[in-house]
């Protein structure tokens, strides 16, 4: 005769964890998680709508995703820290038009406290330009970017940049150069090293 094992649910070894946003939004409730035990939420990535975690309703905040990092775990805890965003790539297609030269830039910077950050961004002009004018748009660009947020810790960096206040400054020092329909940062993205 056979012998009979146990049959064990492995539902009821599984616990809820409550996953907090990092103080930038709050420590609000971002979602609740399930897992067997503390270790496998370490490091595991979330990413959540934007306006969710701001009550924002712009239409900038609906098609922006940000990503969280767990980096500590409590018995019933899971804590995050910001580790970057992205704009829906359909939203950023809709600046792109005929006649309109596009540009893409990407930068990484130092901030104040020591973290790497690598910016994407994106510059959509109202006409055509020259090869000369589009050399010295990416130069601007570049230069803004190194000079507006190196004296920013990363902290104080993501939320000039998700709370659309870093965008409008850049715009404005590239109208001088040639007439411009759009700018803005469609990604971050945090350099992380891991032991």
């Amino acid at each position: 005769m056979a012998k009979r094992t146990k049959v064990v649910d492995k539902w009821k070894t599984k616990k809820w964890f409550r996953v907090e946003a990092p103080s930038t939004f709050d420590n609000s409730e971002v979602c609740e998680i399930v897992a067997t035990d503390e270790k496998q939420l370490m490091n595991r990535i979330i990413t959540v709508n934007l306006s969710s975690l701001t009550s924002s309703r712009s239409q900038m905040a609906a098609f922006t995703r940000v990503q969280l990092r767990v980096c500590e775990v409590g018995p019933t805890t899971a804590k995050t820290k910001l580790i970057g965003h992205s704009v829906s790539s359909a939203y950023m297609k809709t600046f792109a038009r005929r006649g309109k030269t596009l540009g893409h830039y990407v930068v990484d910077v130092k901030t104040k406290d020591g973290e790497v950050l690598r910016v994407k961004a994106i510059a959509v002009t109202t006409g055509r330009i020259s090869a000369t004018t589009k050399k010295n748009l990416g130069k601007k660009i570049i230069e803004e970017i190194l000079n507006l947020l190196k004296d920013l810790t990363f902290e104080e960096a993501m939320k000039e940049i998700l709370y659309e206040k870093f965008s409008p400054k850049i715009f404005g020092k590239l109208k001088q150069i040639t007439s411009m329909r759009r700018f803005e940062i469609r990604k971050t993205e945090r350099k992380e090293t891991f032991n």
